[in-house]
């Protein structure tokens, strides 16, 4: 599936950061954007620019907050044309603190929002596009804004924001192909001056197909993960994604390096993947939270009675 115009970008330390509180060490992270920069990828998502006035440093690790210095550590000496990505939430950011883009080893950004925060996520990034900063809006918890006020949306950031892409996201790994072609196609037909962009998550085992049909119908942007590592269930596999992409300037290897040699021990550390309460949560078009929990109790199998709470009655 060769498209020129397509752009990978890899959400590995940001979104796998949300199991462990971004803690990863500084060799961890390198190591990643070695392979990364030697894969061809385009961009490598770092972490979050939060401020540190709303999330103690003490708390989180330093991937919660991409100080500029951190950055540098990581890619210092590396020779790569990898971009350098952070993400933003809405209402969780010190707009101060962002330098501008010349003064900043970060080339994006990208402002996370829910539909009904559009306007706020349009100021953001508009800051961050005067600023020389490449810019993406992510809409979060897509799967369950899909009508009118969705729509008003994408023609507010049509006619009032600056930004490259907007991107599709699928939270909580609810969508099926027929709700990604329907998004897609929504988007490309209201946002005529803006990439569209897609981010899955993996709760029922349809991040990568999910992704395959985003591209199918022109979504040029695409997120992936190392290993698919991500928050609960994870993303779309990076590996798989580069693989089907059959672009000769990605080079799969020093990614499988990567995974046998960092991935495969740190999944005994830490969890994330198909497991059935994600999966369920996906079915529900529920927030993971709840059977994160569920993971962390000493009723971890008990996905029965997690399947009824959330249906809220006893099937028998």
């Amino acid at each position: 599936m060769y498209r020129d115009k397509i752009r990978v970008l890899d959400c590995t330390i940001r979104d796998g950061g949300l199991i462990n509180d971004h803690d990863f060490d500084h060799r961890f992270v390198r190591e990643v954007y070695k392979a990364i920069s030697a894969s061809g990828v385009d961009y490598m998502e770092i972490g979050y620019k939060n401020s540190k006035k709303i999330f103690s440093p003490k708390e989180f690790g330093s991937w919660k907050f991409c100080d500029d210095e951190d950055v540098k550590k990581i890619i210092d000496g590396i020779e790569s044309e990898t971009k350098i990505s952070v993400m933003g939430d809405v209402g969780r950011m010190d707009m101060d603190d962002i330098k501008p883009a010349s003064e900043s080893p970060i080339d994006m950004i990208r402002t996370a929002c829910y539909v009904k925060d559009i306007d706020k996520a349009i100021f953001m990034s508009n800051h961050f596009a005067d600023k020389g900063y490449e810019t993406t809006i992510n809409i979060m918890a897509i799967s369950r804004d899909q009508g009118p006020e969705l729509e008003e949306a994408l023609h507010q950031v049509e006619e009032e924001c600056k930004i490259n892409v907007l991107y599709i996201v699928d939270s909580f790994g609810a969508l099926y192909q027929e709700s990604v072609e329907h998004l897609v196609k929504t988007a490309k037909k209201i946002l005529k001056t803006k990439e569209v962009g897609f981010h899955g998550h993996n709760h029922q085992q349809l991040a990568f197909g999910n992704t395959i049909e985003a591209i199918i119908h022109d979504a040029n942007y695409l997120d992936g993960t190392v290993y698919g590592i991500g928050r609960a269930a994870g993303n779309c596999p990076l590996e798989l994604l580069i693989g089907f992409l059959k672009n000769p300037k990605f080079d799969i290897r020093p990614i499988l390096d990567l995974i046998s040699k960092e991935f495969i021990p740190l999944r005994n550390k830490i969890e994330w993947g198909y497991i059935i309460p994600y999966a369920i949560s996906g079915m529900m078009n529920e927030h993971p939270q709840a059977a994160m929990a569920l993971r962390k109790s000493d009723k971890k199998e008990d996905y029965r009675k997690f399947y009824e709470s959330l249906v809220g009655t006893d099937l028998d």
